[in-house]
């Protein structure tokens, strides 16, 4: 990604409560003029939750739902058929509120990493197990993503796409930390070499489009994901530490974006819009970073998806993006 890239300054991450299409892709086109999003909406069941929805877009791979959760298998079955339904549902309510729509506009899927982490194999461990299975994840993701985007395309041809991989797992498989089926070990940590490699292939799909990564766990691996060709990070703000100093310096001098979840994601009192931005402009301070960058170097959203939040909570805190993100461009000092 080039280094001049501009983002609008605020949006969405991904999941909302309830589990109306329409409602949901009102709110997200409606809080965001210049930068809605497709909406997940989890609590519809089986196939709508973040890793149901991916894998109901892998090419050549099916998916069905255990006791345990999401297993790899033969032929495709009603839950990876009812997963395409709601995604094309979703897909159905955003096309009617972005008629015209020209500009940015956001997608969601899983990462290669925390499917690989999450999918089981025939024989009850995750993908992660397997080498040869994380790579033809990998492909068969990198697949489903490209025609998927085709389809967002083909829908709102006025939008530039941009792709979110969510990957909560990477850190845990980065470190080793991820549980086998029995609970009673870890499977190894991935080489971060591989890791990269994994992320690149997947990146990649959306040539010419921006990616951005979103990970709302500690010790996001900023360096390693700017390498991968991630154009844009997302993190939950609340987590960072001084220890991250130095990779989100280096990350915003190179023309990374930052994406910066302040807004909680569940109920709570929201603080006035430029109290939320108050940690970001200290943040800006520490580093030494000229004011003038924070408008083009960071795009604020809540600090996780919204599906355990009330509805009208959800509303309040997308809007709530949106004032915040005016007060750091109004008032960046």
């Amino acid at each position: 990604m080039t280094a001049d890239l501009r983002f609008a300054p605020a949006t969405g991450i991904g999941s909302l409560p309830g589990g109306d299409a329409r409602e949901a892709a009102k709110a997200a086109t409606g809080s965001f003029e210049d930068f809605p999003f497709l909406p997940e909406l989890p609590a519809r069941g089986p196939g709508a939750d973040m890793i149901g929805r991916t894998a109901g877009m892998l090419v050549e791979l099916y998916a069905r739902v255990e006791p345990s959760g999401w297993r790899i298998g033969d032929r495709p079955g009603r839950d990876s058929k009812r997963a395409r339904s709601w995604l094309g549902e979703d897909l159905d309510a955003l096309e009617e509120f972005t008629q015209g729509y020209e500009g940015q506009l956001k997608v969601q899927a899983v990462g290669p990493w925390t499917l690989a982490a999450t999918l089981e194999l025939r024989n009850g461990e995750v993908a992660l197990s397997d080498p040869g299975a994380c790579r033809d994840l990998a492909g068969s993701l990198a697949e489903g993503l490209r025609l998927h985007l085709e389809e967002v395309r083909r829908r709102v041809p006025g939008a530039q796409v941009v792709l979110q991989l969510d990957e909560p797992s990477l850190i845990g498989v980065l470190r080793g930390q991820v549980r086998s089926a029995s609970g009673y070990r870890t499977h190894r940590a991935v080489d971060r070499q591989v890791v990269e490699a994994g992320l690149r292939e997947v990146v990649g799909v959306h040539a010419g489009g921006p990616v951005v990564v979103h990970s709302c766990a500690p010790d996001v691996p900023f360096a390693l994901l700017r390498r991968a060709g991630a154009a844009a990070v997302s993190f939950d703000f609340s987590l960072l530490t001084e220890r991250d100093d130095d990779a989100i310096g280096e990350a915003v001098e190179g023309g990374t974006r930052l994406f910066a979840g302040v807004v909680p994601g569940t109920d709570t009192a929201l603080s006035d819009p430029a109290g939320s931005v108050m940690g970001v402009r200290t943040l800006w301070r520490r580093l030494g970073l000229h004011p003038g960058l924070l408008a083009e170097a960071v795009t604020v959203t809540p600090s996780c998806g919204l599906a355990g939040a009330s509805p009208e909570y959800a509303r309040k805190a997308l809007a709530h993006c949106a004032q915040a993100a005016r007060s750091l461009a109004d008032n960046p000092e």
